[in-house]
């Protein structure tokens, strides 16, 4: 299989549903491509009703191309990372991994073009972060929750308005960031740097005002991604963790126990901001992004540094200062529920806290005018209280 054969074949298979996201290569199945969140089956001519093992190897070493390092990789590791580019069509982050003797292939498209951050809709407060100047912002989720794209945007508002060095650390690259006011430097792991912490420790020395970390996967890209947010630079990086809270203990857990108090004062003192995010099921097919949104006060320092307690929490800062650009997820869902772009059923099987939501859907419903109870024909019992109290007992 030819390039010209991977191109047509990934084509083929972007436009044949709306939105599509991803795109399955697995032995079993026929092609596939996630479109609003969904699996769907892709139909080629000749048909491919079940890929065999041989069809998603050659799928998977084409895309790979004779690099050495990834083959080394996927042998040694059981999968790897990379991203390819199909000139005119699309660019994918691709992962080919090997299961049961078999290899399968895992593609995210990517954007073409850098969204905005008001065409993404993100909050007010993604403007305060692109002003900025030192500290860490971190966003934070599970897989394909968008994390990528809003840092993406971030950037893109600092390239529009602040003519400064900015490097990234990816792996791979995701977006392509042209020169506009600021220059970017964009490194791709493997090609250009061997591990997270190597590069980060060889960015302080090649004088940014910013820097993208793809992920800070361990004690060491941590450590160094402090020092670097101590010494006066900007550093976005990104955690698969659900909330503010699990950031934290996240980033303090990757230490060992005599070092948390020191860890927990330097965070409190570097950490800006840390958004979460949600991808939420739309009404209509696709889907909707919801945010938490904890900034950095004194109330906050003080949770870091002893941790939350039963009386003060990080949901309950962000709840109370929202007036600073926090808010929490729940806030984030009733907002979508009000204008009406998800489903109760989703608003509650996404919340953080499922009794302020319903306590909010209710309060949205009686404001609308709908019912919110399914109760009806109670009246009171006039005879426990007149001469006629009916039968006895």
């Amino acid at each position: 299989m030819r390039k010209k054969e991977i191109d047509y074949v990934l084509r083929t298979m972007l436009e044949a549903h709306q939105d599509v996201s991803d795109v399955n290569i697995t032995v079993g199945r026929p092609l596939q491509v996630e479109s609003a969140g969904k699996l769907v089956s892709v139909s080629l001519n000749p048909p491919i009703d079940r890929l065999t093992p041989f069809q998603t190897e050659i799928f998977a070493l084409n895309l790979i191309n004779s690099d050495k390092r990834l083959i080394h990789k996927l042998i040694e590791e059981g999968s790897c990372d990379f991203s390819y580019e199909a000139p005119g069509l699309a660019r994918f982050r691709v992962n080919v991994f090997s299961q049961r003797h078999c290899f399968s292939t895992a593609m995210r498209r990517l954007p073409t073009r850098i969204p905005t951050i008001k065409e993404l809709e993100l909050p007010g407060a993604f403007f305060k972060m692109a002003q900025e100047k030192n500290g860490i912002i971190l966003v934070t989720g599970a897989t394909g929750t968008g994390k990528s794209t809003s840092l993406a945007a971030l950037l893109d508002k600092i390239n529009e308005n602040q003519a400064v060095h900015i490097i990234t650390l990816e792996d791979p690259v995701e977006f392509v960031h042209s020169h506009n006011q600021a220059t970017f430097n964009q490194r791709e792991l493997g090609a250009d740097f061997d591990t997270f912490a190597n590069g980060l420790r060889a960015t302080l020395r090649q004088a940014p005002k910013v820097i993208l970390v793809g992920e800070m996967r361990d004690r060491e890209s941590v450590g160094i991604g402090l020092m670097a947010a101590e010494t006066g630079h900007l550093v976005l990086s990104t955690l698969h963790t659900l909330d503010a809270g699990q950031t934290v203990n996240r980033m303090v857990g990757m230490f060992n126990q005599e070092e948390e108090r020191q860890i927990r004062i330097r965070l409190a003192d570097t950490v800006r901001w840390i958004i979460s995010q949600r991808l939420l099921p739309k009404i209509g097919g696709g889907r909707w992004a919801v945010f938490e949104i904890l900034g950095s006060d004194l109330r906050v320092k003080e949770c870091i540094v002893k941790g939350e307690s039963e009386d003060k929490t990080f949901y309950g800062i962000m709840e109370t200062s929202e007036a600073f650009g926090m808010q929490t997820f729940d806030k984030d869902i009733l907002e979508a529920y009000k204008k009406e772009l998800i489903t109760e059923e989703v608003a509650l099987a996404y919340a953080s806290k499922r009794a302020v939501v319903r306590m909010g859907i209710d309060k949205i419903k009686s404001e609308k005018g709908v019912k919110t109870t399914t109760i009806e024909g109670l009246a009171i019992d006039e005879r426990h209280g007149g001469k006629d109290k009916g039968p006895p007992l």
